[in-house]
C-alpha cells in the first residue's frame, strides 16, 4: 500500500498552483487581489484562445432597443467592453449612419475588432482603455455620446468597488439627454447556482471562473442604487427569465438577466425620479413580475444562444462543434443520428435538436409491434431531428409524414432520414414543416393525405402548457374518420411522454375539448386484464419492460368520439 503524506511545503506548493480555493480564509484576500491585478491578462488570454468565435453576434439589440438607436440625426454610440465586436457590427449593419466608439481593456480584443471584415475607421474608433483608470475624455469629446451600450462582460467582470469609477467616466462623455443600455447577469442565474458548491466566491454575488475571468450577478436594487449614486436615473429595468429544461435528466434550470435603460439624472424632474424609485427599487416586487421570455424572438436566426457565454458559464469551455453523431440501437434497428451535442442541450432554445427517451420507447414499441402501423397512413407530430419512430414506421406503413415546427430540427431530420433508411422506405416517408394550429401548414399536410391519417404519434410533445390545445386541434384536423371502437383499425392518436409541467387530468380535459376519448393508458394505475389492454399487449413477450429508457414514461392512446 502506498501512503502519501502532505508536508507543509507540499501544501504550500499545491495552494500556489491551485488558486481557486477562494473560500479558504487564509488565501481569499491574496487571490482576490491577484484576480483584480491581472484581470486584463486573463481577458487577453481569453480572446487569444477564443478569438471572435465565443460570443454570438447580438442581432436582438435592434428589436430590444431599436427605439433608442433610431430617430433623426447621426447617432454617436459608445460600446463599453466591446470584446470582439459582437455588439458593434450588428448595430452598424442596422444603422449604417451611426458612429461607434468601441473600447476594451484587452488589446487582443481591440485587435480582433480592427481586423474584422466589416471594420471601417469611418464608422468605428476602437481603442484600448481601462475605464477604472483611464480618462475617456482623452479619446472622446465631453458630452458628445448619444448612447452607451454595456452588454455583458463589462460591469460584471470587475470588482463592485470599481464600478462607480466606470460610470463616472461614462458620465463625462454622454450627452445630457443620453441613455445607457445595459444587459447583464441577474442574481439567481443558473451560472451563479453552478458556483454555489465550489470555492470560487470572491464576495457577495461575485465569483471567479476556471480561466481567471470574473462574473458579478446583479439585483435590480444594486444596479438602481449604483447608477443613481453616479448621476443616472432609471428609465426602464426588468429581470428576464427563461427556463431551460434538460428533460432526459429531468432538470429545470433558470437563465436570468437584467435588462435596463438609464438616463442622465435631471434634478428638475423629481417626480419621474420618485416614480422610478417606486417602480424599480423593490427587487422582490420586480422578481415577482419576471418576464417569461424565449430569449428574445430576435434570436430566431440560431437555435443556440451563446451571446451570454452560456456554454462557458455552464461548462468552462467554448464549443468547437455544436453537433455530433450518435449511434442508436433499438430492437435490432441501428441508426446514426446527427443531433446537438449533449454538453449544449440544456442551453438549447430548440427542444427538437436532441433525442428523448420517449422517442426511443415508442420506436421500440413500433419495432416489436409493426401491426400498429402496417398498411396505414402515419403522421408524427413534433418528431424533432431524430425521426426514429417515423423511420421504423416507414418500413411497414403505406405512407409516413414526419413533421416539426423548428426549421433547424427539420433540416437535421431530413438528413437523418436520408442517411438511415433504405430506398424502398424512403419513397414512403416525407418530412414536412408543421406548426400546430397553423392553418397553412395543416392544409399543406392535408394535400399529402386528403383522407387523413390512421395513426398519429407524438413523443414528448406535451410538456408546454400553451401548446396542448393547438396540439389536439391539429390532431383533430388531420386524423382520419371512421372505424369502430372495437376495430383494431380505428384511427388512433398515441402520445408517449414523461409528465412534467402538464399533468394527466389537464391533458385529458384538453383532449376532450376536441373530441378525443382516452381508450387506454400505460402503465395502468390499477392492474387490468392484459388481454383487454391494447397497450399492455404491446409489451407482452418481448422484454420491452426490462429495457425501458426511463421508468417515468407514459403512453396514452386516444380515439375520436
Amino acid at each position: 500500500m502506498l501512503v502519501l503524506t502532505c508536508t507543509p511545503k507540499l501544501c504550500r506548493e499545491w495552494h500556489q498552483k491551485v488558486p481557486m480555493i477562494l473560500g479558504h480564509p487564509k488565501y481569499n484576500h491574496k487571490y482576490k487581489e491577484k484576480y483584480e491585478r491581472e484581470a486584463k491578462k486573463y481577458w487577453d488570454v481569453f480572446y487569444k484562445r477564443h478569438k471572435d468565435k465565443f460570443f454570438k453576434d447580438r442581432h436582438y439589440l435592434d428589436k430590444e432597443w431599436g427605439y433608442y438607436f433610431s430617430g433623426s440625426g447621426k447617432k454617436v454610440i459608445l460600446e463599453v467592453g466591446c470584446g470582439a465586436g459582437n455588439t458593434i457590427f450588428p448595430v452598424i449593419a442596422s444603422y449604417p449612419d451611426a458612429f461607434i466608439y468601441a473600447c476594451d481593456f484587452s488589446p487582443r480584443a481591440i485587435e480582433l475588432v480592427k481586423t474584422h471584415e466589416d471594420f471601417k475607421e469611418s464608422h468605428v474608433n476602437a481603442f484600448v482603455s481601462d475605464l477604472t483608470a483611464d480618462d475617456l475624455c482623452k479619446e472622446i469629446l465631453p458630452s458628445s455620446v448619444d448612447i452607451v451600450t454595456m452588454v455583458s462582460e463589462i460591469l460584471n467582470c470587475m470588482s463592485p468597488e470599481k464600478m462607480p469609477q466606470v460610470l463616472q467616466n461614462i458620465r463625462k462623455v454622454i450627452k445630457p439627454n443620453g441613455y445607457v443600455l445595459l444587459r447583464d447577469y441577474a442574481t439567481g442565474d443558473l451560472a451563479q447556482e453552478r458556483f454555489s458548491g465550489k470555492d470560487q466566491k470572491i464576495s457577495d454575488n461575485f465569483y471567479v471562473r476556471g480561466d481567471g475571468t470574473r462574473a458579478y450577478y446583479f439585483s435590480n436594487e444594486f444596479l438602481t442604487n449604483l447608477f443613481k449614486e453616479n448621476g443616472f436615473d432609471v428609465h426602464k429595468i426588468d429581470v428576464c427569465c427563461k427556463q431551460v429544461e434538460n428533460r432526459s435528466r429531468e432538470l429545470v434550470m433558470n437563465r436570468r438577466w437584467v435588462q435596463a435603460v438609464f438616463h442622465v439624472s435631471d434634478s428638475s424632474n423629481s417626480s419621474s425620479s420618485r416614480e422610478a424609485d417606486i417602480n424599480h427599487l423593490d427587487s422582490d416586487k420586480i422578481d415577482g413580475e419576471i418576464k417569461q421570455n424565449n430569449l428574445n424572438d430576435g434570436l430566431n436566426d440560431s437555435a443556440i444562444d451563446l451571446s451570454e457565454g452560456v456554454a462557458f458559464d455552464m461548462f468552462g469551455i467554448s464549443p468547437s462543434s455544436q453537433y455530433e453523431i450518435i449511434e442508436v440501437n433499438l430492437r435490432g434497428w441501428n441508426f446514426k443520428i446527427n443531433l446537438l451535442s449533449k454538453e449544449y442541450q440544456h442551453t438549447c432554445k430548440s427542444t427538437g435538436l436532441m433525442l428523448w427517451e420517449s422517442a426511443r420507447l415508442m420506436a421500440s414499441v413500433l419495432a416489436e409491434n409493426p401491426n400498429i402501423v402496417a398498411g396505414k397512413r402515419v403522421l408524427e407530430l413534433g418528431c424533432g431531428c431524430g425521426g426514429i419512430c417515423s423511420m421504423i414506421a416507414a418500413r411497414y406503413a403505406d405512407q409516413v409524414v414526419a413533421t416539426d415546427g423548428d426549421a433547424f430540427a427539420l433540416d437535421l431530420l431530413t438528413k437523418n432520414v436520408a442517411s438511415n433508411i433504405e430506398a424502398s422506405s424512403l419513397t414512403k416517408l416525407t418530412t414536412k414543416v408543421l406548426e400546430w394550429g397553423n392553418k397553412d401548414n395543416i392544409e399543406s399536410i392535408k394535400e399529402i393525405s386528403d383522407r387523413g391519417f390512421d395513426v398519429i404519434i407524438g413523443t414528448d410533445v406535451t410538456y408546454v402548457a400553451e401548446a396542448i390545445l393547438p396540439l389536439f386541434a391539429t390532431a383533430k384536423e388531420l386524423i382520419a374518420s371512421g372505424g369502430s371502437s372495437k376495430d383494431d383499425n380505428v384511427p388512433a392518436l398515441i402520445l408517449c411522454h414523461i409528465f412534467r409541467r402538464v399533468d394527466e387530468p389537464t391533458l385529458l380535459s384538453a383532449a376532450a375539448q376536441f373530441g378525443f376519448r382516452l381508450v387506454d393508458k400505460w402503465p395502468a394505475e390499477v392492474s387490468t386484464n392484459l388481454s383487454q389492454s391494447i397497450i399492455s399487449n404491446w409489451f407482452l413477450d418481448n422484454g420491452l419492460k426490462d429495457d425501458l429508457p426511463s421508468t417515468a414514461l407514459n403512453i396514452l392512446l386516444f380515439s375520436l368520439e
